[in-house]
């Protein structure tokens, strides 16, 4: 199975239903903007006459000019085709690389918002074994700031060293240790053991 092409379609059959002014655990987005962003992502880059302007500043611009030039559900529909043109994402390899976490997370980011947030889904046994592929690669890159090493571990008892001195262990299911390490430790299903002020100085560094 493939993570990235499943958790695509997945992510835009939710956007579909629940429409385009749903809350996100993005901060402030709407799912109208997180469809945005997603299409920005893999189909448009910076303009040379922008490259003065900052990062976030930049994508705000075409995020806007997305959602004015295509309606909500055509954008979604754009998005589940997959990127287009000479986009990088359409390289080999490349969309099941960089996008399982960023779909897969986007999506938990809409499931679980709102007021009646959605439990855990149950993943297949191939995806899950994809999500356990993804902690792995993405490990050093999302606990880069961490104050101090971590250690990941599943319910079965495989367990990820990430740095050195370890000093908090987070217990959960791929999935929910991507949506922990990822900033969204409200959300994630996890048991996080360790003193409670190394756990706050390591949440508080969390996100991407």
């Amino acid at each position: 199975m493939n993570l990235a092409r499943s958790e695509r379609q997945a992510i835009c059959d939710t956007l579909l239903a629940v429409g385009p002014g749903a809350p996100t655990l993005c901060g402030d987005w709407t799912t109208a903007d997180l469809a945005a962003h997603l299409w920005v992502r893999e189909n448009e880059f910076p303009a040379v006459a922008a490259v003065m302007m900052p990062r976030e500043h930049q994508e705000a611009l075409r995020m806007a000019a997305a959602r004015s030039r295509l309606p909500f559900a055509e954008l979604v529909a754009d998005l589940r085709r997959g990127p287009r043109g000479l986009s990088p994402f359409r390289l080999p390899g490349v969309d099941a690389r960089a996008n399982a976490l960023e779909f897969f997370v986007h999506h938990e980011d809409v499931r679980r918002a709102g007021s009646h947030p959605l439990p855990p889904r149950e993943m297949p046994e191939a995806l899950e074994r994809e999500l356990w592929d993804v902690v792995k690669r993405s490990s050093r890159l999302l606990f880069r700031s961490a104050p101090f090493g971590v250690d990941l571990e599943t319910p079965d008892g495989r367990i990820l060293p990430v740095r050195r001195r370890r000093r908090v262990t987070v217990v959960g299911e791929p999935g929910e240790l991507l949506l922990w390490a990822t900033g969204r430790t409200t959300a994630a299903h996890v048991q996080v053991l360790g003193d409670a002020s190394d756990v706050a100085r390591l949440t508080a560094r969390l996100g991407i």
